[in-house]
């Protein structure tokens, strides 16, 4: 494996797992600042791809637990991921056009769920 400037990809992939591709922890781990951590997950294949399967594990790790949530009972959490999710259901936040001038437009939003569902 290659290196930059001491850095090596080894090194690089070491850092980066279990960090939930959080820079500010992978650059801790590397001893460096932060910038430079940024650039070395994109450096090398192998590093792109570990930076972006522990970006896709955190994400995994918090559907669960909104769906754990959910399990639980927790109405807003199952709103929240309705208005996310669902909203090709009908579900969820629309916005509407009811006034345009070259000076103004008016939106008006339009809650799908309301606050006492």
């Amino acid at each position: 494996m290659s290196s930059s400037k001491g850095y090596t990809e080894k090194k690089v992939l070491a850092a980066i797992k279990g960090s939930g591709g959080i820079i500010t922890t992978i650059s801790n781990r590397l001893g460096s600042d932060w910038h430079t951590a940024k650039k070395l997950t994109q450096k090398w294949q192998s590093t792109r791809d570990a930076y972006k399967d522990e970006r896709e594990t955190i994400l995994d790790m918090s559907e669960s637990a909104i769906l754990k949530s959910i399990k639980d009972g927790n109405t807003q959490d199952a709103k929240w991921l309705l208005s996310s999710l669902g909203a090709d259901r009908g579900f969820g936040k629309k916005v509407e056009v009811i006034n345009e001038t070259p000076q103004r437009i008016e939106i008006k939003l339009i809650e799908e769920l309301g606050e006492d569902e």
